[in-house]
């Protein structure tokens, strides 16, 4: 799977996420602090990861910032993103199989690498809910965002 991972500093948690991922087998685009010449702001790197992610060139984006509210505010801006802030595994799995979230948000701060991993691997076995009143909830973001 081809991934946009973003973050707006150079951070361990980041570098270890990037490690990670492609111990796993993904193939990376990197984005923001991760990627030379690169805006770091926060603001940019959500956009940039939504956009990479909302086009098809990534099937799935993660992101990172200081708290991962301003990445997953940003990415939120980008039509058909789906970004969560997940803190731990079981928020991950939620994420990923009622709300259909196609980007990971997490903070800089207060992510270990531990908790990283088993927020992979949930993310990463979690499918979308294919129940019909979830699916129609995911369905009301798009008319939701369409009024605007």
């Amino acid at each position: 799977m081809i991934v946009a991972v973003g973050s707006d500093e150079r951070h361990e948690t980041a570098l270890f996420a990037c490690e990670e991922l492609r111990r796993r087998g993904h193939e990376l685009h990197l984005f923001g602090a991760l990627a030379e010449g690169q805006s770091a702001r926060w603001s940019e790197v959500g956009e940039a990861v939504g956009e990479a992610v909302a086009s098809g060139l990534c099937a799935s984006g993660v992101l990172f910032c200081w708290t991962g509210t301003g990445v997953s505010i940003a990415a939120n801006k980008v039509r058909g993103i789906r970004a969560a802030l997940c803190w731990d595994a079981p928020t991950a799995a939620g994420a990923r199989r009622w709300n259909d979230a196609n980007v990971l948000c997490a903070s800089l701060r207060a992510t270990s690498a531990a908790m990283l991993g088993e927020i992979f691997d949930a993310w990463f076995a979690t499918a979308p809910s294919e129940e019909p009143e979830d699916r129609a909830a995911v369905g009301d973001l798009e008319r939701i965002q369409s009024k605007r």
